[in-house]
């Protein structure tokens, strides 16, 4: 077991912390101040750091930034007062793996530190290092899955910031509209974290009764109440060593709300009907198409939740802002599809592609894989055509093609907007077709499928086109 490394600089808070976590086994390093807790870091390479952000020669939160610089895997604790929670938070994102608030008593204090010190065994074993046997199935990169597949600016801050915070137990907040990928992106969190081999249990809070809610979560004792005909564990105990997926957690009811904070600050459940609590160590990860914060201002989501839970917030983009990655997404997709229903798609026809890239996608990536899973069930063949697409794909273009003549004026003669004719006198057509594609894209505010159709050219003659502007 890797040495605990305790940094308080309370004298009377630093004797209790260090007899508690000394009857409980461990071997604890004690320092006051920040510049002896660096040296001792150093000397004895701690696998887990407790530290107070108050300290006196140093604030606590660039100490801990020096630490995780070090060694990115030291599993760092964050002690602080109920005042300074943000500040917590703040070295969650920072990389901390968990934090505690004062005043906290000696059972939350064991379970942290316990949890930590079995997850950075756990991460060592599965990096091979001297001392531990291999693990079986050691960390992968981020699951090559279909709705986390892209190569756009948006999707590879999301895949760095999947890499980043699985090792942490910092609690994830995930947004983004219906049909994004947040469940795969919770998933991939846990597969990527030192609790991959820890269950991954999965509750929707908006498909489940206000009333049953409850027990779905910390579960029931039989006969607690009406068709409670045997004892249920629920999902927080079901999670017990790996990961809970709340999605849709704005959904929660106001009552469940507190005592999932409860939960939250304890680490103990209470089955629906029990006298006694029990401790469990769960990561908790949650998912809302909502705005978060705008649930909060309108009183549906209590404020105090919000800022335990939304420590490292990921937003999903929708699937009409990541470019050219659906077209990726489609590829990766129709192989996937061809091979389980046994069927020879090799290719998507390029018109096709130019499609996609020009539609809205209301439904983000569970709709474009729909689409595909459609293609590839009704119809067989090398590539994917036109005629092969569902027919509301089509009834979609004929509307939005419809709307965009509608709302485009006639044309007049005009010179292109902003542009005035003088200044296109002496340029070459080349120059011109660039200054009136680059405009329209500009009035489009930067999205090249809008203006491709204003513009009746297919979007990849526009990449095509800005690919060569750049290399000129």
């Amino acid at each position: 077991m890797s040495p605990v490394l305790l940094i308080e600089d309370v004298p009377s808070m630093q004797l209790v912390y260090e007899s508690v976590l000394k009857s409980a086994g461990h071997d604890v390093h004690s320092a006051s101040t920040a510049a002896d807790g660096l040296r001792q870091f150093r000397q004895h390479h701690p696998g887990v750091v407790l530290v107070d952000l108050m300290l006196p020669d140093r604030d606590g939160l660039e100490l801990i930034e020096e630490f995780i610089a070090a060694d990115p895997f030291t599993h760092v604790i964050v002690i602080t007062a109920n005042g300074s929670i943000n500040r917590a938070v703040e070295a969650m994102r920072a990389g901390a793996y968990e934090f505690l608030v004062k005043p906290f008593d000696e059972g939350r204090l064991l379970d942290a530190v316990s949890g930590a010190t079995r997850d950075h065994a756990r991460a060592a074993r599965q990096r091979g290092e001297p001392g531990h046997t291999a693990d079986p199935t050691p960390n992968l990169p981020v699951p090559e899955h279909a709705g986390l597949i892209g190569s756009s600016t948006a999707m590879r801050e999301v895949l760095h910031k999947i890499g980043s915070v699985s090792r942490s137990m910092a609690t994830v907040f995930i947004s983004g509209e219906s049909g994004t990928g947040k469940e795969l992106c919770a998933r991939a969190v846990h597969d990527m974290s030192s609790r991959a081999s820890g269950p991954f249990i999965a509750l929707n809070c908006g498909a489940i009764p206000g009333d049953l809610l409850e027990s779905e979560v910390f579960g029931h004792l039989k006969g607690s109440f009406t068709g409670a005909i045997a004892d249920k564990p629920g999902a927080a105990a079901a999670a017990d060593g790996g990961t809970l997926f709340l999605d849709e957690i704005c959904e929660m009811d106001l009552g469940l709300q507190t005592k999932l904070l409860r939960f939250l600050q304890t680490s103990t459940i209470q089955p629906v009907g029990s006298t006694k609590p029990r401790k469990v160590s769960v990561r908790i990860l949650c998912a809302t198409n909502r705005d978060p914060l705008a649930e909060v201002k309108a009183g549906r989501f209590r404020e105090d939740l919000y800022y335990r839970l939304h420590v490292v917030p990921l937003h999903l983009p929708p699937l009409r802002e990541r470019g050219r990655d659906m077209i990726e997404i489609a590829r990766h997709a129709l192989a996937e599809f061809a091979a389980e229903e046994n069927k020879n798609f090799e290719r998507i026809s390029p018109e096709v592609e130019d499609l996609f890239c020009t539609l809205n996608w209301p439904g983000n990536v569970r709709q474009l894989l729909n689409v595909l899973r459609n293609v590839v069930v009704l119809h067989d063949g090398e590539e994917v055509e036109l005629s092969m697409l569902p027919m509301e794909l089509h009834h979609e273009v004929e509307a939005r093609a419809e709307a965009a003549r509608a709302t485009t004026p006639a044309a007049t003669g005009d010179a292109p907007h902003g542009t005035g004719l003088n200044g296109l006198i002496g340029k070459s057509m080349a120059e011109i077709e660039r200054l009136v594609i680059e405009e329209t894209i500009a009035r489009e505010g930067g999205s090249v499928p809008r203006a491709a159709r204003i513009l009746q050219l297919s979007p990849s003659t526009i990449y095509r086109k800005r690919e060569s502007w750049e290399q000129e």
